[in-house]
């Protein structure tokens, strides 16, 4: 058992399997809500 095995399991996929992309989606949009909350309570501030 190697320490540091990061060659076969990429969190940057290029052909990402089925619940890798719904992972990454799922992240995307919490992360896009988040920007579009900042911006709208930075533009309601006065």
């Amino acid at each position: 058992m190697s320490g540091c095995d990061t060659g076969a399991m990429s969190v940057l996929d290029p052909n990402p399997k089925n619940g890798q992309k719904t992972l990454v989606t799922i992240l995307g949009v919490m992360l896009g809500i988040t920007v579009v909350i900042g911006v709208i309570a930075t533009l309601a501030s006065p």
